[in-house]
């Protein structure tokens, strides 16, 4: 058995020393209030033993890690079509830029940007018959946690301010590629993300991503080829535009969220998610992305 509590508490005890530990997100105002000091790693591995440090049961936004269980669901439900409304290729622009959306006819690059997380969320609304609802009920299902719940205080905060948000699915929606009401759709989104889940929580719901579709109770909710598909664009697509450094420094696909998340697996082997609200200047944890890169270097396992 690979000795990864040692590693944990190494990787740790190597952080804590470390004072510059990023700016917590302050644009959406509820996440401004999180102390950026606290720290927390979990790791479950494919026989469910389950390994943590630091505060890995305390709950916090998880923000953009959310768009993994959308296009998830999206995709359990709508098949390969997903792909006609929504594309496959990195950004290499930040989360919420609007200038690629004119040029390519109102289809976001990937589902990971704000643009195209949103399009997934209309294909949802399209097919849910209570949207929020469903949603969290399928993460708790995903995960074995009926204990998981939107902020509805962070979602009211989103809302007031997520004017680019508001742009970007007007443009989406002047190109025919959003079918609903525009702040039906994005009330949906803003509560999609203002889910809180603790890293504990984050790595039992990604162990399906680990495990080639199958949750912890042994039930399938994706084929291996949609688990395939989800891996890859996490690993190109889900840190912003900071992937490519990620897949360079840690090796393993992954997705981030500005709450201070991030989740990041090796399929077969385990999934992991840290939890450090300082932020770098992309938008990802900082402390979050080197105890990851501590955590792949000394175990010398990554998908490369």
């Amino acid at each position: 058995m690979d000795n990864f509590q040692e590693v944990l508490n190494e990787i740790t005890n190597n952080l804590d020393t470390i004072k510059d530990k990023g700016v917590v997100a302050s644009y959406i105002p509820e996440l401004a209030h999180v102390d950026k000091n606290k720290f927390g790693i979990y790791l479950l591995d494919i026989y469910q033993n389950n390994y943590s440090a630091g505060n890995s049961d305390e709950g916090f936004s998880i923000q953009s890690i959310s768009k993994a269980f959308s296009l998830s669901q999206a995709l359990s439900i709508v098949g390969e079509d997903i792909w006609k409304r929504v594309d496959v290729e990195p950004s290499g622009d930040p989360f919420n830029d609007l200038s690629l959306l004119e040029i390519e006819n109102g289809i976001p690059r990937n589902p990971f940007i704000n643009a195209g997380a949103i399009v997934i969320s209309d294909i949802l609304f399209t097919h849910l018959k209570n949207p929020k609802e469903d949603f969290l009920a399928y993460v708790r299902s995903v995960a074995n946690d009926n204990s998981i719940n939107y902020d509805e205080k962070i979602a009211v905060s989103e809302k007031k301010t997520g004017y680019r948000n508001y742009a970007a699915a007007n443009l989406i929606k002047s190109y025919g590629n959003i079918k609903n009401d525009v702040n039906d759709v994005l009330e949906f989104y803003f509560f999609q993300c203002s889910l809180t889940m603790s890293c504990k929580q984050l790595t039992n719901a990604f162990y399906i991503f680990m495990n080639k579709g199958i949750c912890m109770q042994g039930k399938k909710y994706l084929n291996t080829n949609q688990i395939k598909r989800i891996n890859a664009i996490m690993l190109t697509c889900g840190f912003y535009d900071e992937a490519g450094e990620f897949a360079f420094k840690v090796g393993l696909p992954g997705k981030s969220g500005v709450g201070g998340g991030i989740v990041a697996l090796l399929p077969n082997k385990f999934c992991v998610a840290t939890w450090s609200p300082g932020l770098n200047p992309r938008g990802n944890s900082k402390i979050g992305m080197l105890a990851l890169e501590q955590l792949t270097t000394k175990t010398g396992l990554s998908i490369f």
